[in-house]
């Protein structure tokens, strides 16, 4: 099992930053890819970043590119989503969830763990 918890969501104003993390627990993190995920009102659950275990390698939605950076920190396993630059489009729940497989995974069901989620609201 692998416990993962956000923070730092909140409401801030377009054009403004926002850092969110992950923490995950339990299972050796580094066996583990780990992606950030979104939902806003009425709409379903997207991919927004994904980053290997090791770090070197990232994905990004086309939405999010040149505006948002994942990274993790794997000694303190914690995986970070900044966001530049937001756009009141950006508001949803964000979700950091686990993958135990090496490819990149961009849909939900590939993935086999997932947090609680922290809302990120951006006002216009």
């Amino acid at each position: 099992q692998v416990q993962l918890v956000e923070s730092g969501g909140g409401l801030v104003q377009a054009g403004d930053s926002l850092s969110l993390s992950c923490a995950a627990s339990g299972r050796t993190f580094t066996n583990y890819a780990m992606a950030w995920f979104r939902q806003a009102p009425g709409k379903e659950r997207e991919f927004v970043a994904h980053i290997s275990r090791g770090g070197s390698t990232t994905n990004l939605a086309d939405s999010v590119k040149g505006r948002f950076t994942i990274s993790r920190d794997n000694a303190k396993r914690t995986v970070y989503l900044r966001m530049n630059s937001l756009k009141p489009e950006d508001t949803a729940v964000y979700y950091c969830a686990a993958d135990a497989s090496i490819r990149v995974a961009y849909t939900e069901t590939e993935y086999d763990y997932w947090g609680q989620g922290t809302q990120v609201t951006v006002s216009s």
